[in-house]
């Protein structure tokens, strides 16, 4: 299994790196089509050595990974993925020179210090990503036709705070105080929709989603903890009872 695993890794570099002749190639591809039906057959024993647990997969997850023939044609235009089947292969020399169960140890602790390298990088191409679709956003004009959406029942929810307000509510006391609290309701969903329509709302929101985006750029970048923010309303229904009687 040492030898075969040796071949493989030969095989599938020389065919990622190297140009080959194409009667070459179609060789190649059977003799690691075969090499990884050996090495499924083997880890389909070992795993029944296991007793089909359910965890054997997760475990030696690499090996899976290494059975992919990757020189086969499909596989072609799949160059980053030869190459991580053939760090995987080598994992595999490992795998058998040193045994198993070290390999497995060596190959699980490395990948939480591969994710750990890649993750800010892919964090921070996610975030940009994420900053474009947010600066073309038409948030005041989703805003406005929400509003308007909902605006028989903004309608009457203003109404009634208006007739519920202890200074406004005084009008009720004045001639057509209905036809007052109704010109009151009207005019403040005017202003609201006016004050959407304008410009400087629009450049408004871009300014706070940009210093919105600059701040998470700069905490991915710089690796910084953000502490959670503390729910004072929370604490305030706890410090009574936790109070000295």
């Amino acid at each position: 299994m040492l030898v075969l695993a040796v071949v493989s890794v030969g095989l599938v570099t020389w065919i990622t790196f190297f140009t080959v002749p194409q009667h070459t190639y179609h060789v190649i591809v059977v003799v690691d089509i075969s090499i990884c039906a050996v090495f499924a057959l083997e880890f389909l024993w070992r795993w029944r050595r296991a007793d089909w647990s359910w965890t054997f997969p997760f475990v030696y997850w690499y090996e899976v990974l290494g059975m992919i023939p990757v020189t086969s044609p499909f596989f072609r235009g799949f160059r980053l993925l030869r190459i991580i089947v053939i760090l995987v292969r080598l994992a595999r020399v490992a795998d058998r020179a040193f045994g198993d169960r070290v390999t497995a140890a060596v190959v699980n602790r490395s990948v939480g210090v591969i994710v750990d390298a890649v993750r800010r990088p892919v964090t921070m191409a996610v975030l940009e990503e994420v900053a474009d679709v947010l600066r073309r956003g038409r948030y005041t004009h989703n805003i406005a036709a929400a509003l308007e959406e909902n605006r028989d029942e903004l309608d009457g929810m203003i109404l009634e705070l208006i007739k519920k307000d202890p200074a406004v509510g005084r009008v009720r006391y004045l001639p057509f105080h209905e036809e007052i609290i109704r010109g009151i309701a009207d005019t403040s969903f005017r202003i609201v929709f006016q004050v959407l329509a304008d410009p400087r709302t629009d450049e408004l929101v871009g300014d706070v989603l940009r210093e919105n985006i600059n701040q998470m750029r700069d905490a991915v970048r710089e690796g910084g903890h953000v502490p959670e923010a503390v729910d004072h309303k929370l604490q305030q229904r706890i410090s009574p009872d936790r109070a000295p009687r």
